[in-house]
């Protein structure tokens, strides 16, 4: 039976919606406070303006370069970029996605300083040699007309005075320019006459300059922590100094206080009501070196120091009127911090801060992985809100967020969506991200069910985790029953029910011993030596879970066994409302080694059970009765039908061997302390090293091992068929592996990121390896420190997620080899598994078909080593899922199933056996069994997921949330109500169903129960797949791939045909591999930056109307009117003199500017303004009408104030001609 497919290509496409969180690295701010919105810029050329709640954009510029300074053309609906490449850009702020009309490249001088007078159309740039050019903002052409720096100061002068630093008109008469150099220079130019009209020589730099309103007076801010004050009647000294932070605040006798730190910015504000506001930052005494960054605000006699946890970047002074002549009246300070935003309110005493709608702290501990969940049950929202908002921070200002200019309407397509981030201090926080919005719902802190680690435990403890124990790597979860589950750094698993009661309840625990004590060298066959013990078939030993309670035990030698790595609360622990643990599972020590990181994780609400894996095998918890079902290693649970054949040698009689051979002990030793070598780890979330690291330094911080070298067995050159010279059987790999390590070099994005994506691509371009000649043996001391270890798990160090990576890969004198081992080493760093490459295992006696074994090989050599087959003894479960399925060949009937990917791409299916009747379940014991399906991919299986006869997908089964807590199921037995989405037969289902299986290379489509592979498509050759999902879209499915080449692919089901490759998102940073995750209707995230979140879609239907959907940033606004300052007032020069610039800047006047100087570029605006209006012409005509409504509102009360005025004008006749009627007979001298 064929499945109609309703996905055609034309359904498909790919854009960027909306950027949530705190721009990264930020430059400049800037406000318009006409229209109430706000322009952050930052170091990688990005823009993004804020208004109200749902008014959110970003804009990046195209060259990449450090935005240094913003400028609004206030109430004009366009801004003014400067950046670090010497190029002003204006963008279009009246469609929803602005664009550039206008860019100027400046050639021979750098930008320093810009600055645009209110309702002017000019404007003042000043550059780094102290020259000051004129801009016209509408057709950006550069005026003749230029300040040179030696006109500015006098002839006298024989020093450069550096760069401009400031420039503003004066209040009192806008055809006076005040400039600032750098060197402490400052002069009034005016403008009409083409000199200076004085100029003011001081000692120390200044930083910057503010006007009083009245155009009398200015302040400069200076880099010894002073204010001067000058005035304009007298400018050879300043009438004031202070040193606000000084000991000696005033100088007396002549001698000045002691210097403290530089005041970047100083803001002179008057308000009428009350004394005038000086606000600065910076400036405090350099004996307070611990002292946090600083704003200082000062009012009359009060000095307020508002400490800050971050550097600040800039401020501005938000206030009531756009009119530097009037009084400014200041509201608010908006303080850029360099990882934090906020706004201080001022008309309250205490300065508060206002609480910040927009989400601004994802950062807040580094992200370390996301998790999507579309069309959620609609009352989920409303509960997580309510519960979070109880815990929400008190304190904050009464009044509305300032910043609340735009308009924002929801949309038509809105449903309910939930991002999940987990974060490096093992907090879990839930995201409201319904109609392309962020808000905060909800925060879990998982770290709360641990004990808190003492100082002398944590050092012990350093080995594994240094400082954050609690990071979370996977996340679980069912929104429909409310279950959920994360997977932590320290090898545990908690389980949490969602209540929205309180309670106090003991945590139950359990720990399980899953650890292989199989040696990782193995001996040779029997017959090749006598000394060597015999072969062995035995199955590798593995040590299951303990009895709960179970003491941990440390031997005399200090080894750890049978020992968590974090301590479980005994205690009652009183849990508010939300979510509450349930069940903390953990896995131990194991004979001195650490246990390794969890790899897979699924949960499943309706069986009441969560699984998970590592490196070294499966788990399965039933979280209802608390006991552990299964705990198997990976081999194991092939049972006879392993694909590889493996034999694996009895545990004792290698360590036997190994302990008792010198030849085997030394060559153990070298290869523990090879895997130490060679490493990949996790850099810093905030922090990115480009500059080179010692082998050794790179060695003690790496915090994530490679288990393997990469040529210790599968080169046919290191170990000789022949076993006549031992020597050279056993120290020629030695000195190989030596070779490798010292041709090893770290790869540092971005510095290096094109070598990287080379490997990524599974080529290296330019290999450099270093010749080795000899080796030299490490101390029998050094090797039995390093050999416990084995491939535990390192250290994860604070601040570090995976959102930014170094990459340590060898490089060998082999590209090919090389190529793929470093491709798999990223892999596994990528996903967080430590596993073995598929490259190590050759020539084994595959029990399946011939091509199977070419399709699913990647081996470079073919060596007959059995120990390159072995090696498979760590093969990881990187993949699990829950389902309702036939899990034999031919079965009749579905059954609970749990599928298995591994990391060499084979596919196993678990029987689950659970009680027939739902009131057993709490009693009776669930049976667990492999059931000897085995099915084979190539590459690490990354998801699986389950269609229907029609093609439709299967969901899981699950349970309905109930209240564990509530006041009705304290004195009733607890009964469960399941929802199952499968046929109860094969006959109901159509006697069949599709298993769609995606791994790192492939996905295949498999019918059920026959198990006949239907469709098979090979995604990718030269790279690999990062994450694959099977998604929703427009009533039918598709299977979503993100490449590590950057190409976001989707496959049509069940016929995997391609109807989308994009090479859309350069995989620049190894943030995006680790975050990016699909989710349904089409959409997409991944974190792009250390502190923001970027959504994509994917789907045609939403782009076409994301116009309708994004916010509006200009609304048409009357410009308040200038306040009438009287007669008097104006007679005695209080008001600001105004006078025409076109006339002295225009073409007319000043000239042309020369070509060479700065070059015009005309920008995509008008394009990209077309496109948004054909995009929203719903809004338009909307627009349109509502402008027709009001013009002819207009045109009414037009008529009736005309026929007023010609009623009057009637009446004024009337009158007239009466008086000329009663004086027209009169004499002159009569009047």
């Amino acid at each position: 039976m064929e499945v109609h497919e309703t996905l055609t290509s034309e359904n498909f496409q790919i854009c960027k919606t909306v950027r949530h969180g705190f721009p990264y690295q930020p430059t400049a701010l800037a406000f318009d406070p006409v229209q109430k919105i706000l322009a952050i810029g930052t170091r990688t050329g990005g823009v993004r303006i804020l208004g109200r709640p749902g008014v959110d954009c970003f804009c990046q510029h195209e060259g990449g370069a450090a935005v240094l300074q913003l400028q609004f053309l206030i109430n004009e609906g366009a801004l003014v970029t400067a950046c670090a490449d010497d190029t002003l850009h204006l963008w279009n702020l009246r469609q929803k996605r602005p664009a550039v009309l206008h860019s100027l490249k400046f050639n021979r001088e750098r930008i320093t300083f810009c600055h645009l007078p209110f309702q002017s159309k000019w404007l003042y740039v000043g550059t780094e040699r102290g020259n000051t050019h004129i801009v016209n903002v509408e057709s950006f052409i550069l005026s003749g007309y230029v300040i040179m720096w030696n006109k500015a100061i006098e002839l006298s002068t024989k020093t450069h005075p550096g760069p401009v630093v400031h420039l503003s008109d004066s209040p009192k008469d806008e055809g006076k320019l005040l400039i600032g150099f750098e060197s402490g220079t400052v002069v009034l130019w005016d403008l009409r006459v083409k000199k200076a009209d004085f100029r003011i020589y001081y000692d120390e730099a200044i930083h910057s300059v503010s006007w009083h309103h009245e155009g009398k007076q200015f302040m400069c801010s200076h880099s010894d922590g002073s204010l001067t004050t000058w005035s304009l009647k007298n400018t050879t000294k300043p009438i004031q100094i202070t040193f606000p932070h000084a000991k000696g605040k005033n100088p007396r006798d002549g001698k000045k206080p002691e210097p403290c730190k530089p005041i970047l910015k100083v803001e002179y504000k008057t308000s009428k009501s009350s004394e005038p506001f000086i606000i600065f930052s910076g400036g405090l005494s350099y004996d307070k070196a611990c002292r946090r960054p600083s704003l200082t605000i000062m009012h009359s006699k009060s000095i307020t120091v508002l400490e800050m946890d971050h550097p600040i970047v800039e401020f501005l002074t938000l206030c009531e009127t756009p009119y530097p002549n009037e009084f400014q009246e200041p509201y608010a300070v908006a303080v850029l911090l360099e990882k934090d935003f906020i706004v201080v309110d001022l008309t309250q005493s205490t300065f508060p801060i206002f609480e910040n709608p927009y989400p601004m702290d994802i950062h807040e501990s580094p992200v370390t992985c996301t998790a999507y969940f579309a069309d959620c049950p609609p009352d989920l929202i409303p509960v997580l809100y309510s519960i979070g908002a109880k815990h929400k921070k008190q304190g904050y200002s009464n009044k509305e967020w300032p910043v609340n200019g735009g308009t924002w309407n929801l949309g038509t397509q809105t449903y309910p969506e939930i991002i999940i981030t987990g974060h490096a201090d093992g907090s879990v926080k839930f995201w409201d991200a319904s109609a392309i919005t962020l808000q905060m719902l909800y925060k879990l802190k998982t770290s709360k069910v641990f004990e808190k680690q003492k100082t002398t435990e944590g050092k012990q403890a350093a080995e594994i985790v240094e400082e954050d124990p609690s990071a979370i790597q996977m996340i679980s979860w069912c929104p429909e029953s409310r279950i959920f589950c994360v997977a932590g750094i320290s090898a545990h698993v908690i389980v949490y029910r969602f209540s929205k009661h309180e309670a106090t309840t003991e945590i139950a625990s359990l720990e399980v011993r899953l650890q292989y004590e199989v040696e990782d060298l193995i001996s040779p066959e029997a017959e090749t030596n006598t000394n060597f013990p015999e072969q062995s078939s035995q199955s590798p030993s593995i040590k299951t879970q303990p009895l709960p309670g179970s003491p941990g035990t440390v031997t005399p030698e200090g080894i750890k066994d049978n020992i968590p790595c974090l301590k479980v609360k005994t205690r009652p622990v009183r849990m508010p409302p939300g979510y509450q643990a349930e069940l903390v599972i953990q896995l131990v020590w194991v004979d001195g080694e650490p246990p390794q990181q969890i790899t897979s994780l699924d949960i499943n609400s309706a069986y009441g059970l969560v699984a998970f894996g590592n490196c070294n095998g499966l788990a399965v918890v039933d979280f209802i009765q608390k006991t552990v079902l299964l705990s198997m290693g990976t081999l194991d649970l092939y049972g006879s039908s392993d694909p590889y054949q493996r034999l694996i040698r009895s545990p004792r009689k290698s360590k036997q061997f190994a302990a008792d051979h010198p030849c085997m002990r030394g060559l153990s030793n070298f290869y523990s302390d090879s895997k130490k070598r060679i490493r990949t780890s996790y850099q810093s979330l905030t922090e990115l090293s480009d500059n080179p690291v010692a082998p050794e330094l790179e060695r003690c911080k790496s915090p994530t091992s490679v288990p393997y070298p990469t040529t210790l067995h599968n080169d046919p050159r290191t170990l000789p068929d022949t076993p006549a010279n031992l020597k050279a059987s056993h120290y020629s790999p030695v000195f190989y592996l030596l070779d490798n390590v010292k041709g090893s070099r770290k790869l540092s994005l971005p510095t290096d990121l094109k070598t990287d994506l080379d490997h990524v691509n599974g080529h290296c371009t330019s290999p450099t390896s270093q010749p080795c000649a000899t080796g030299k043996r490490v101390s029998s001391a050094e090797g039995t420190k390093h050999n416990r270890r084995g491939p535990g798990r390192p250290p994860f160090r604070k601040a570090q997620s995976a959102a930014c990576m170094e990459i340590s890969l060898p490089v060998s004198h082999t590209e090919g080899r090389v190529g793929y081992a470093s491709r798999r080493a990223m892999l596994q760093q990528l996903h967080g598994v430590s596993i073995y490459s598929h490259d190590e295992h050759h020539a084994a006696s595959y029990s399946w078909s011939e091509r199977e074994s070419r399709e699913n090989s990647f081996s470079r050599s073919r060596s007959s080593s059995v120990s390159s087959i072995d090696r498979e003894t760590k093969e990881a479960i990187t993949a699990l899922y829950f389902s309702e399925s036939y899990s034999r060949k031919n079965d009749g009937t579905l059954s609970p199933c749990l599928w298995v990917g591994t990391s060499l791409g084979v596919v196993l299916v678990i029987s689950l056996s659970l009680p027939a009747a739902e009131d057993q379940r709490q009693t009776e014991p669930i049976m667990v069994s492999p059931s000897g399906t085995v099915l084979m991919l190539k590459g690490s299986v990354l998801t699986f997921s389950s269609l229907d006869c029609s093609g439709n997908l299967i969901h899981p089964p699950y349970e309905v949330w109930r209240d564990p807590h509530s006041a009705d199921e304290h004195d009733k037995p607890r009964k469960r109500k399941l929802v199952n989405f499968s046929p109860s037969s094969s006959q109901d289902s159509g006697d069949y169903q599709y298993a769609v299986i995606c791994s790192e290379k492939q996905a295949k489509v498999f019918s059920l129960p026959s198990q006949t592979c239907l469709y098979a498509h090979s995604i990718t050759e030269a790279s690999f797949v990062l994450r694959a999902d099977v998604v929703t879209l427009c009533n039918s499915v598709c299977l979503a791939c993100f490449c590590a080449n950057g190409h976001i692919m989707t496959l049509s089901l069940p016929s995997l045909r391609p109807m989308l490759d994009v090479n859309y998102l350069p995989l620049t940073d190894m943030r995006i591999a680790r975050t990016f995750c699909f989710t349904n209707g089409g959409q997409a995230l991944y974190l792009s930056s250390a502190t923001e979140i970027q959504r994509i879609t994917y789907s045609q239907e939403m782009c076409d109307n994301l116009q309708e959907m994004l916010g509006e940033l200009f609304t048409p606004v009357e410009t308040p009117e200038a306040q009438n300052r009287g007669f008097l007032k104006g007679f005695f020069g209080g008001s600001g003199q105004t006078f025409d610039r076109e006339e002295l800047f225009g073409e007319a006047a000043a000239g042309k500017a020369s070509r060479s100087l700065a070059q015009h570029i005309p920008g995509p605006g008008g394009m990209e303004g077309m496109k948004a209006a054909a995009g929203g012409v719903v809004g338009d005509l909307a627009r349109a009408r509502i402008a027709l409504d009001e013009r002819g509102q207009r045109l009414g009360e037009l008529e009736d104030r005309t026929a007023g005025m010609m009623a009057s004008a009637e009446s004024f006749s009337k009158h007239a001609h009466e008086l000329m009627l009663k004086c027209k007979d009169k004499k002159w001298y009569q009047f």
